[in-house]
């Protein structure tokens, strides 16, 4: 799958987010890389900033959090591109959720992990 059809689904995947969830993320961007980091080869996805639960008074002038979404792993564990859309939606669901503080356990527990 290209790279382009890949932004094109994870930007699907954004826009099945419930508007009113969106309206909420704050100083958030949501990126499409290749390939996870060395140090973590089996991600599909990752949140890095400051959840919106431990943002307090002196959280200003920070750069945005970031949700990066790994296209090669998610390919690499689909078999068809309905696989990929799946997959795709369920990664940026999780990272999103992650964004409202939301922790990696309580996903799990909800069918997200």
């Amino acid at each position: 799958m290209s790279a382009e059809r890949f932004e094109e689904l994870v930007a699907d995947a954004l826009d099945e987010v419930p508007e009113p969830l969106l309206r909420l993320m704050d100083n958030v961007v949501v990126l499409v890389e290749d390939d996870s980091p060395p140090d973590g080869p089996h991600l599909l996805g990752l949140y890095e900033g400051h959840a919106l639960t431990g943002r307090g008074w002196n959280y200003t002038g920070v750069l945005p959090d970031r949700i990066t979404i790994y296209r090669r792993p998610i390919l690499s564990i689909c078999d068809t591109e309905q696989d990929v859309v799946e997959e795709v939606l369920v990664t940026v669901v999780h990272e999103i959720a992650h964004h409202f503080g939301i922790s990696e356990e309580r996903l799990h527990d909800l069918g997200w992990g």
